[in-house]
């Protein structure tokens, strides 16, 4: 299925819906909202405004809905309020998707939109992202999941039809390790930091990673900081904003998710970064479970999923069979937090 194909599959899903999305102005989001305006019976995108993402994140948003003239409409959440986020704890991304996704619910029923949906792609699902279980127990729909689309054909559709997103939508709160206090100075920090590191890099897509005295520089493209020799500037400037020492990451950052699979003799297999659910798990596979009395595994007509989360596949014609195979099971894994 090419990218044209998929598209479609999305165009279809959302044709004369009236549709709300959890909108936060990225890949992802932008291409619902785009493909909505143009099908959809009526469209509105619903931001959440947590206190904590990067700069100008809510004037994108605005931009964008405007651009392709949907309804838009934000909700204030302080996340600076919320203790037991503040706590910033493992399960961190899955609480606040959890408080942000009832909001977004809640509002969208309000006003007769019946067509609930977030930008989750399927790529989406072999990452360490526990939030999509709030997708799922939310019941929003996910039609980039069920169009099979990866976060690099949909950037590549995004690029080719000159769609305009942003490449910095995620929360600032994701910089700072797990079971580290959540502090409005760390965050002010940080965006400090990221608004200082995209000027000099010229990148958009750039995060700054605070371990207190200790920044981590993340960016997507090298060439600029390389070339110009900026290192000193952005060592200098950091440490105006606080931080000891300024190191930088030298693998680049990469939002061109795609999956790929290790294949060979009809035969793959995949290691997700996350265990599995067995029990419920084979509540979504239902009859498609060969039954076996091993609890560590499912066992399905050409797939196996292990509790470690490993995935295998058997008997395929050859890698495109063995992809369909994989992505189709994909929605019905259930992960443990």
């Amino acid at each position: 299925m090419n990218l044209e194909d998929k598209i479609n599959i999305v165009k279809d899903i959302l044709k004369d819906k009236k549709v709300a999305i959890g909108f936060s102005g990225g890949a992802d989001s932008t291409l619902i909202a785009y493909l909505a305006s143009k099908v959809s019976k009526d469209v509105l995108a619903i931001t959440i405004d947590n206190h904590l993402f990067p700069e100008n994140f809510l004037k994108h948003t605005k931009d964008m809905t405007s651009e392709f003239g949907v309804k838009h409409h934000i909700i204030d959440i302080n996340f600076y309020e919320n203790e037991e986020f503040l706590r910033n704890l493992k399960s961190r991304c899955h609480s606040c998707r959890n408080l942000m996704y009832e909001k977004i619910k809640r509002y969208a029923l309000e006003n007769g939109f019946d067509y609930i949906c977030d930008g989750n792609n399927i790529s989406d699902l072999v990452a360490d992202r526990p939030g999509i279980l709030i997708t799922y127990g939310m019941e929003f729909n996910t039609p980039l999941i069920e169009a099979k689309l990866t976060s690099k054909e949909i950037h590549e559709y995004l690029e080719k039809n000159n769609i305009p997103y942003s490449r910095s939508t995620t929360c600032l709160a994701t910089r700072i390790p797990t079971n580290t206090k959540i502090t409005k100075d760390k965050i002010e920090k940080i965006k400090k930091s990221e608004k200082i590191l995209s000027k000099i890099s010229g990148c958009e897509l750039v995060k700054v990673r605070n371990f207190n005295k200790v920044s981590v520089c993340e960016i997507n493209n090298f060439s600029k900081i390389i070339n110009n020799n900026s290192f000193n500037e952005l060592n200098n400037q950091l440490k105006l904003v606080g931080y000891e020492k300024v190191c930088l990451n030298l693998s680049p950052l990469d939002d061109n998710e795609e999956i790929i699979l290790q294949y060979k003799s009809n035969q793959f297999q995949y290691q997700l970064p996350f265990t599995i659910d067995i029990e419920n798990t084979k509540k979504h596979l239902k009859k498609n479970i060969i039954h076996e009395k091993n609890q560590n595994r499912l066992k399905l007509e050409k797939i196996i999923i292990n509790r470690n989360g490993l995935i295998e596949g058997y008997d395929l014609k050859n890698y495109d069979d063995a992809l369909f195979e994989f992505m189709n099971v994909l929605p019905k894994i259930r992960r443990n937090v």
